[in-house]
């Protein structure tokens, strides 16, 4: 693993680490229409982070801890926010895959932030899609 590639895994950790902390608040807000939804979109977040810290560990890197709390851009206290939330955490998720995969120099570390852009981008969607966005995507996610 380069450095560039091991610094953009160290990104993205840090950014699924957050996207799992404000799930937690998504989910004690967001509509209960969405539980099902909240439930799955946490898991993959965490399953992301452990394979990520799998992949550092494996190149002999440091898996940093995450941070004891996360800030939330905005309050969030209802619905409403609460989904705002997730688009914020999403696209935050698709930069820095995105990064990951412009920084990658082997075949693996592209193609784990292939496959982590494009979760990221479709769930962004669907977020965007429960808030009435039009249209819920962009040509290019995670393009800061």
């Amino acid at each position: 693993m380069t450095d560039a590639e091991r610094l953009a895994l160290l990104d993205a950790l840090n950014a699924e680490y957050a996207a799992v902390y404000a799930y937690g608040v998504i989910d004690a807000y967001a509509s209960t229409e969405r539980d099902r939804l909240v439930t799955q979109y946490t898991a993959a977040h965490r399953a992301r982070r452990d394979s990520t810290i799998d992949a550092l560990t494996a190149a002999g890197a440091t898996a940093p801890p995450p941070n004891a709390a996360y800030t939330a851009p905005f309050p969030v206290d209802d619905p409403i926010p609460a989904a705002n939330l997730a688009v914020t955490v999403e696209t935050d998720c698709t930069v820095a895959w995105r990064s990951v995969v412009e920084r990658a120099d082997t075949e693996p570390v592209r193609r784990t932030g292939i496959e982590a852009l494009t979760e990221c981008a479709l769930r962004l969607a669907t977020w965007q899609s429960i808030l009435g966005a039009d249209p819920p995507t962009v040509a290019f996610p995670g393009k800061a």
